[in-house]
């Protein structure tokens, strides 16, 4: 069996007994996944670069403490979202971006706009989900963008499910009043 068929939880196990070699085939699982989540909070890209770095290091250093009876993309996604949230305490400058994909996801989701020109609406969005709170950040990321489960949100950040809920809810809200607020205010 080749290592592309195995799960993420077999390859850290035969990573951690015999073949640390291995824990590339992680990298190459993950870089492109942790790089799109983590563009969410870090919109330098040498500083994205950087910070992913940092997560794989310390995943690496960190796996023999996981439990190979646990789902490992919540686990490696636990440590990026920490990342992030250290970055941003440290570095916080700017806002996110979203991609096309992305804004077409979040657009059919939330239900954001009427008669709000798609562009200035993707800029709008931009901004206030830059501008909401780490708390409902998140969660809506890894909800609408990372495809996330409520369980595997509950995961990574170490809240209870119905809170995952609950900071979804609260956050599309935020978000659509601060869009609809700003609607009022340019008429």
């Amino acid at each position: 069996m080749t290592s592309q068929n195995l799960t993420d939880e077999q390859l850290v196990e035969i990573i951690r007994e015999k073949n640390q070699e291995l824990y590339s085939e992680i990298i190459k699982r993950y870089q492109i996944k942790l790089s799109h989540y983590l563009k969410k909070f870090i919109y330098d890209s040498d500083e994205l670069e950087d910070v992913l770095q940092v997560v794989f290091i310390k995943s690496y250093k960190n796996l023999y403490g996981f439990n190979i009876h646990k789902k490992f993309s919540s686990w490696i996604y636990r440590i990026a979202h920490n990342e992030a949230i250290n970055y941003l305490k440290k570095n916080f400058r700017g806002q996110i971006s979203l991609e096309e994909v992305e804004y077409k996801i979040i657009d059919e989701k939330i239900n954001l706009h009427d008669d709000i020109d798609k562009i200035l609406l993707k800029k709008k969005v931009e901004k206030y989900l830059s501008d909401i709170s780490l708390k409902y950040r998140g969660p809506l990321i890894l909800f609408y963008f990372e495809q996330k489960s409520y369980q595997e949100i509950s995961d990574i950040m170490h809240i209870p499910k119905n809170t995952v809920g609950t900071l979804i809810l609260r956050g599309k809200q935020i978000l659509k009043e601060n869009l609809s607020q700003r609607k009022n205010y340019e008429k």
